[in-house]
């Protein structure tokens, strides 16, 4: 069996309050891509999960064990993954591929996306991947109509950036909304995403609390976001916690064009468009 994992693009990332468990309020509209992690599972003789050049534990390993601690009786699994999204670069690779396990026990495991919850925030909203107003620390997934058409320039970094880190800094710099601020802007894009539009037509709700944490940690993303702005990005944002910059385009075509026309020192650049599930 062949499964795909989706990249998640952050289109816009609203950050609250810390709550008592020390995580955030979030507002963040999502959308998956055509950017995907390539994951291939056969029967064995035991469970064992593989993804070249990561290194350390695999969030797909621990899906997988919370599935058998739940009593899930499929048989045992060698699950392989092709990793093709930048890892700890705001694109929840790593979510997306346990979410992709977890997948795997539908119908067969109830409350799935308590199970998401367990393995991280960034989980549950991509168990079941649409456009979707995510709310709470990230358990709160309220799908949405797809878009429109449009195109992505995604820029990955060299290296990652740790999300606790950027948390840390955002924290630091006193970013953030209140609460009534955060459920204002929810309202506003739930209002407003729900017509199919592409995102283009709303640019104005378009925006990245972390981003100036992830800045502050890496000053040479801001060059990036100037490239993507210099070969016509409309938008030109940072991604989740970052690293990873995205512009975007009308389409594809003028996405790839863009690219293309980006300096030598991009060439890490990749090409994507939303991605249809439901």
């Amino acid at each position: 069996m062949i499964l795909r994992a989706p990249a998640k693009l952050n289109l816009c990332l609203y950050l609250g309050p810390r709550r008592d468990d020390g995580l955030h309020e979030l507002c963040s509209l999502i959308q998956p891509l055509t950017l995907a992690d390539r994951i291939e599972v056969a029967d064995a003789s035991e469970d064992v999960v593989l993804c070249e050049g990561v290194d350390g534990r695999n969030l797909a390993a621990d899906a997988l064990e919370l599935l058998r601690a739940r009593g899930w009786s499929g048989p045992p699994l060698r699950v392989e993954i092709e990793k093709r999204i930048p890892v700890a670069a705001g694109l929840g690779g790593g979510s997306a591929d346990a979410a992709a396990v977890l997948r795997l026990a539908r119908g067969e495991v109830g409350a799935l996306d308590e199970l998401a919850l367990e393995l991280g925030a960034d989980v549950p909203g991509q168990l079941e991947p649409g456009t979707a107003l995510i709310g709470g620390a990230g358990e709160r997934v309220e799908p949405l109509p797809e878009p429109s058409e449009y195109g992505v320039v995604l820029v990955p970094a060299a290296d990652g950036l740790s999300t606790a880190e950027v948390y840390g800094e955002a924290d630091r710099l006193g970013l953030g909304r209140t609460s009534d601020e955060l459920a204002g802007m929810a309202e506003r894009l739930r209002a407003t995403a729900s017509g199919h539009d592409s995102p283009l037509r709303y640019l104005e709700l378009l925006d990245n609390d972390l981003q100036d944490a992830a800045l502050s940690l890496r000053p040479e993303i801001g060059g990036t976001l100037d490239a993507l702005r210099g070969v016509g990005a409309e938008r030109a944002l940072v991604t989740g916690s970052g690293p990873t910059a995205f512009g975007l385009f009308a389409d594809v075509a003028l996405a790839d064009r863009a690219a293309d026309s980006l300096a030598p020192r991009y060439a890490s650049a990749v090409v994507a468009g939303p991605e249809s599930y439901r």
